[in-house]
């Protein structure tokens, strides 16, 4: 009896050790695929980021590096830029509207790798200045041929390349209402991507 049990038992240590082994090669795989698919988007997105910040800032250079290149499962990322005419430095030394236009052009980077059909934004262009407000425009509009954008704004400049316009009015005092206006001044393929 106390052979049989002893038998049991080696064979359900066996069993333990060999899932154990099973499940620690399915990590290391999971890790690798892991590292490589995320060396693989950190390219991409590096890439994308620096060619839209040199569109935004017309010009200077920006790039993405990791803070642990040898573990890049535990590193950090910094973000170093150089908008036309100053040196290269870390994002948090720059001013408030060119952090704002960096940060959306990293936004912009990530999103250009992996699109979606809308995208709402919120007040992004509130910290720029009216020359990166038309820049981040024209930005809206150029990718607005592969998504539709809902841009919460202000800005005259950015409203200006709406398609379509929403706004709250309040005619009486405590009584609010939604005024939409449609611009449809763009060629065929915007009708597509209206809202119904």
């Amino acid at each position: 009896e106390i052979q049989q049990r002893h038998a049991f038992l080696e064979t359900q240590r066996k069993d333990l050790l060999d899932s154990i082994e099973n499940t620690q090669q399915s990590i290391k795989e999971i890790d690798d695929v892991s590292r490589t698919k995320f060396e693989e988007a950190f390219a991409v997105i590096n890439d994308n980021f620096s060619r839209t910040f040199t569109k935004l800032f017309g010009g200077g250079q920006a790039s993405m590096k990791l803070t642990d290149a040898e573990n890049a499962n535990e590193s950090g990322i910094d973000i170093l830029a150089s908008p036309p005419g100053k040196k290269l430095q870390n994002i948090l030394l720059l001013s408030g509207g060119e952090k704002a236009l960096t940060a959306l052009s990293l936004l912009v980077g990530i999103f250009q790798f992996q699109p979606a059909p809308f995208c709402i934004l919120d007040e992004v262009d509130a910290p720029l200045d009216e020359t990166n407000v038309g820049r981040f425009a024209k930005l809206i509009h150029d990718m607005s041929a592969t998504t539709q954008f809902v841009v919460i704004t202000h800005s005259k400049r950015t409203m200006a390349q709406a398609d379509i316009i929403y706004g709250v009015t309040m005619q009486e005092p405590g009584v609010s209402k939604v005024v939409s206006v449609n611009l449809n001044r763009r060629d065929d393929s915007s009708s597509r991507r209206a809202v119904a």
